[in-house]
């Protein structure tokens, strides 16, 4: 494995009713003036709101809403809730969502007190934080980015057409409480394209470098294993607490950095997705369940090894006669095939993409990743996005 520092300084509350429970005493502990963030109002119509509102009410907060947060959070929603956070003169942020919504408040928690333009300084490229964020905690409802344990928060410039991920630990998040029943509501597809999120950050880290005998890559396969036996119970049966509980945690185990340490990750998948969504404003998971099997097509090759263990420890697909190659090949297709199974799209015209839509040009956006089994070049990336359309 490759050197290593650990730390998580995010507490986890998790379980059915811990928000009833904990909730009130976290007020006591980070302050009564309180900067609500939630996304539509789905939590709403669903009763967590008024279940929160109930609990920071009899805690004595003063709360002020910041509502509306998109699915493709953008900059200038962040400075809108920085200056909504100002004003208020807000002790400290409480986030109600899945992903967008707590990758909103991390950065919102920095332009809220930086004297920086933060997009300039800290997404377009690393910066050093010399400040110390608003407090942040988070209440879970989708299960999906893992966002809730990691300093992540990918943001949308609108008008640069950027989209871009950062990872500061000091904007990890001081608690995360985890109710599972709180992820019920949540319509299946979100849920599915949630579940396929988890499984593509999983994948992101295990195919790559290290490939000899290492911890990670053992915990990543049982992680994927998990996420699509517990995908497949949730999509049978959406209320079934030991699924849902199970992808919850998966879901914070496949970012909370734990499989990533010794390893050297990959993420082009993202980055193209992240760069498809800039332009086009599609769903992250299902973008990413159209590009990974055509993006793996590409390079499994040159990963080889890896393929293979792929498909016999996670698909457990019976070895035979087969070659490396047929192997590895069969580990892509039953994911390709898991895909087709749980109802998310395989091509970028069931994304909304269309023949006007400037491939080309997104492809010169993205990012090449130093991790990826194969040194990428755009004009590979725009096949990819060829051959998914």
């Amino acid at each position: 494995m490759n050197n290593f520092i650990y730390e998580n300084s995010t507490k986890v509350y998790f379980g059915k009713g811990c928000v009833k429970e904990y909730l009130s005493c976290l007020v006591e502990k980070y302050g009564k003036r309180i900067l609500l963030a939630y996304g539509g109002g789905s939590i709403k119509k669903n009763g967590i709101y008024q279940e929160v509102m109930d609990i920071l009410e009899k805690a004595g907060a003063e709360v002020a809403e910041f509502s509306g947060i998109m699915a493709n959070p953008t900059y200038q929603k962040v400075l809108k809730g920085a200056e909504l956070a100002r004003v208020h003169q807000s002790d400290w942020i409480l986030g109600i969502g899945g992903g967008s919504v707590m990758d909103c408040c991390k950065a919102v928690s920095m332009a809220a007190v930086s004297t920086k333009d933060i997009w300039e300084n800290y997404w377009e490229k690393m910066g050093i934080i010399d400040f110390e964020p608003l407090p942040l905690g988070v209440i879970v409802t989708v299960a999906g980015t893992g966002s809730e344990c990691n300093g992540g928060a990918v943001i949308t410039n609108e008008e640069r057409k950027i989209k871009t991920g950062r990872d500061y630990p000091q904007c990890n998040p001081k608690f995360a409480l985890m109710d599972p029943t709180y992820t019920y509501s949540v319509p299946v597809k979100q849920m599915v394209s949630g579940g396929f999120d988890i499984l593509s950050h999983i994948m992101e880290t295990y195919f790559s470098e290290p490939d000899t005998d290492n911890v990670s890559d053992d915990i990543s396969e049982a992680l994927m294993r998990s996420t699509i036996r517990n995908l497949r119970a949730a999509v049978q049966n959406p209320k079934d607490y030991t699924a849902r509980s199970n992808l919850l945690w998966a879901s914070t185990m496949a970012e909370n950095r734990i499989i990533k340490l010794g390893k050297k990750c990959d993420f082009e998948c993202h980055q193209m997705e992240h760069q498809l969504g800039a332009y086009t404003d599609c769903n992250h998971g299902c973008g990413l369940a159209v590009l990974h099997p055509v993006y793996y097509r590409h390079i499994y090759k040159d990963g080889l090894a890896k393929f293979v263990r792929f498909a016999e420890n996670v698909w457990e697909i019976p070895r035979g006669d087969k070659t490396d190659e047929e192997m590895a090949r069969e580990g892509v297709e039953a994911l390709a095939d898991f895909i087709r199974e749980i109802g998310l799209p395989a091509t970028l015209r069931e994304l909304g993409v269309t023949e006007h839509t400037p491939l080309k040009e997104i492809a010169d956006s993205c990012n090449l990743s130093p991790g990826s089994y194969r040194k990428m070049s755009h004009e590979e990336i725009l096949e990819i996005y060829q051959e998914c359309y």
